[in-house]
């Protein structure tokens, strides 16, 4: 059975309770892999442009109230899942990360590439200067944006260690629109997936996933095995389902234009 570790930290004149990893959670992170996965030449690799830690810091309570307090100082509330393999839920941590920090990732990356992004998350018991609670790898599993300005009002992190296997939506990228034989002859792209789930090593998490659209004519479509990933990588729908069709009417010259 596993040994739970407690400390209690004083900040700013309250107590936090802190949760440490199980041994059984922190055996398995440490644990080594035979034979570790690396990122193949020719696929996308993550821009270390955007490599950046997160910063937080722990919350003691959940609430709606506590919640809109968290907003009002500028701060997201959110939770990290403390999971034993990565993928099923477990021990959680309340936190509280930075409303402007997440507000320039999700901007700079967009959300649906925020979501497939590792990124070190920094807990410590004071924003910048406190003591270092917690430094991890977490994917961000979910992210709650305000209707009307974008404002980012939840996100919810998942820890993220080598061995584990992760259920990501990896967006996708179309390219060769400007050669693919079915829009040269006028006729148009459906999309039908911005994103495909694939489950995969949190080592060689792709940021997306290039789809070729060059030799695309018309009526003809690609499916979601034709799309190229690493081997390592799983689908977890069928691999017959469409992603794309070049398809309708050809497009006069002077309808293009308009």
């Amino acid at each position: 059975m596993a040994t739970l570790i407690h400390r209690t930290l004083s900040h700013s004149h309250k107590t936090f309770h802190l949760r440490f990893f199980s041994q059984a959670a922190l055996a398995l992170d440490q644990s080594s892999s035979p034979s570790p996965l690396t990122y193949l030449e020719g696929f996308p690799k993550p821009d270390p442009k955007y490599a950046e830690t997160i910063l937080a810091i722990p919350r003691s309570t959940s609430g709606k109230n506590i919640s809109a307090k968290e907003r009002k100082v500028g701060r997201v509330p959110s939770i990290v899942f403390e999971q034993e393999d990565g993928q099923h839920g477990g021990n959680k941590r309340l936190i509280s990360v930075q409303t402007n920090q997440i507000r320039k990732l999700v901007k700079h990356l967009g959300q649906s590439f925020f979501l497939s992004r590792l990124f070190d998350l920094e807990v410590r018991s004071e924003f910048g200067t406190g003591d270092l609670i917690e430094k991890v790898r977490v994917l961000p599993r979910m992210l709650h944006l305000h209707a009307g300005t974008d404002a980012p009002l939840n996100v919810t992190f998942i820890r993220a260690p080598s061995n584990a296997l992760l259920k990501v939506d990896i967006p996708l990228v179309f390219r060769g629109e400007d050669v693919c034989p079915g829009i040269r002859k006028g006729l148009f792209l459906n999309t039908i997936k911005r994103t495909v789930k694939f489950l995969c090593p949190p080592d060689i998490i792709p940021p997306y996933i290039d789809v070729d659209l060059s030799e695309l004519d018309g009526g003809q479509k690609l499916l979601v095995g034709d799309l190229k990933v690493h081997p390592a990588l799983k689908f977890l729908r069928s691999k017959d389902e469409p992603v794309c069709k070049i398809m309708g009417a050809r497009v006069s010259d002077q309808q293009r234009k308009k």
